[in-house]
């Protein structure tokens, strides 16, 4: 076996990369890359009828979205079926398996006779005790026969990285002598994920809980091929926040969703470390580099976790605001044109007030997708102003809300300098003027600048708008309000 850890993610190219699959890739990858090792990459395609291609394009993208990349050419499992067949053979030849030749029929007969007695179904091993000349015979006949592993007695278990000591009685360990070949020669999963391992020189496979059932049997047939067991991790379940496993009911469940969502990476892989990890001390936003420091098998969780879309809108914000601006720019610029909203030639061309308006908005945003959409009122030349809004600001008494927008514009065009601190002390003194609170003039301004009433700090937006824009804006305002009352 390999002297430095070897783990691997084998998914089923039957979908997308679920957020289960995501979580296990990721503490595979975290673990080989905290112990010097390698990650492996294999694609479990031997289910023709449902392995796709763009499944398995899915994956990869969703992989390579999360920076998880991994160290060998993928491995395809469905060419290994030739080896699969040969390790068959092996357990044949050391009468550790043996071949069935029981129709289906016959094996219904057996389970409805074992549910009549209200028993648990179990193969009664009777083709085992056919003569080898008899065997043969059948198998030279061209008699169709599955493969079966002759299930020892006694019992299996292992030390798990994440439960500690799992003991099956071999007695209660499925229904008894499991197949590992089909009839048409192909392997049962068990069968094929044992090959590839061995051949790929495993030493941890880390999984889902779920998988516990099968470690057992796999342990099973690495002992008759004469392999050294690799060490096995099973990691918790991943439920929604009403505790039942989570599926599509509970929101997005592919990595590929919250990539076109306005999640980040760095917030995902963050996100997902937590669901059955803990780096100790209440830590919880980290870095990727930080969670390879600080990964240990000693931090796994065994209870489920809990998948919580709003945690990771809070974690994404999170890294939004620690992200350095030259890295979350070209991201949101993206985001921005994909959207519409500017092009990359104009962001480009306004670098300083293009990093004002990311610093701005992004400690009120927890996603790209909200930072774009609050960005469209310093974007774009127009405003589509909301109607609530106007309603209560300037049409509830629109010949008030024209004189105190009038009282301000004619107070900001008189500044000699452009600056947050005099437009704050030019606006507070126009209040005082008009007998009225500093808010009743900021509100109705902050429409007529933005189209909205929640924005950042009213003279930041006045200061990245800029002067000619933030007059130009109150004459707008203030003709849609004499245009209504006309």
């Amino acid at each position: 076996m390999a002297t430095v850890p070897r783990l691997r993610f084998a998914p089923s190219p039957t979908g997308y990369l679920h957020v289960g699959g995501a979580r296990t890739a990721l503490f595979n990858w975290l673990y080989a890359r905290k112990h010097g090792g390698q990650f492996l990459l294999r694609v479990e395609d031997t289910d023709r009828a449902r392995s796709t291609d763009a499944s398995t394009r899915a994956i990869f993208e969703g992989l390579e979205w999360l920076g998880l990349d991994w160290d060998e050419p993928p491995v395809y499992q469905g060419a290994n079926l030739e080896r699969h067949r040969a390790d068959a053979q092996r357990l044949l030849d050391a009468n550790a398996a043996y071949r069935c030749f029981c129709t289906p029929a016959e094996l219904d007969e057996q389970r409805a006779a074992a549910e009549a007695r209200g028993d648990a179904f179990r193969y009664d091993r009777r083709c085992d005790r056919l003569p080898a000349d008899e065997v043969q015979r059948r198998v030279a006949a061209g008699m169709p026969f599955v493969v079966r592993f002759r299930m020892p007695d006694g019992e299996t278990s292992w030390v798990d990285l994440v439960h500690g000591r799992i003991a099956f009685p071999n007695k209660d360990i499925g229904e008894g002598d499991f197949i590992v070949l089909r009839s048409d020669a192909t392997p049962i999963y068990n069968m094929a994920v044992v090959s590839d391992d061995i051949a790929m020189d495993i030493t941890l496979v880390m999984r889902g809980d779920d998988h516990i059932s099968n470690t057992p049997k796999q342990i099973l047939l690495y002992e008759a091929l004469g392999a050294a067991l690799p060490q096995f991790a099973h990691l918790p379940m991943i439920h929604g926040t009403d505790g039942k496993k989570l599926s599509k009911r509970h929101g997005a469940t592919a990595v590929g969703d919250y990539q076109h969502l306005g999640i980040l990476p760095e917030a995902m892989n963050n996100f997902l470390a937590l669901l059955g990890w803990s780096p100790g001390g209440d830590r919880e936003v980290m870095t990727r580099d930080e969670m390879v420091a600080l990964f240990s098998e000693d931090g796994l969780s065994k209870k489920a976790a809990v998948f919580d879309p709003q945690k990771l809108e809070w974690m994404n914000g999170q890294h939004l605001m620690r992200m350095p601006l030259d890295e979350l720019g070209p991201r949101v610029g993206a985001a921005m044109e994909a959207a519409g909203v500017a092009t990359a030639a104009s962001l480009a061309a306004r670098p300083e007030w293009y990093a004002k308006l990311l610093e701005l908005l992004r400690v009120r945003s927890r996603t790209i997708d909200e930072l774009v959409k609050q960005s469209v009122p310093y974007l774009r030349d127009t405003l589509d102003y909301d109607a609530d809004a106007v309603a209560k600001l300037w049409m509830k008494d629109p010949a008030t809300a024209d004189a105190a927008l009038a009282g301000v514009r004619a107070a900001l065009e008189a500044l000699p300098a452009w600056e947050p601190a005099a437009m704050e002390q030019a606006l507070r003194q126009e209040a005082e003027r008009q007998g009225v609170g500093a808010g009743k003039l900021f509100q109705p301004l902050r429409l007529a600048l933005t189209g909205v009433t929640a924005t950042p700090g009213m003279f930041d937006v006045l200061d990245l708008l800029g002067r000619e824009r933030s007059l130009a804006r109150i004459d707008v305002a203030r003709a849609q309000i004499a245009a209504a009352v006309r």
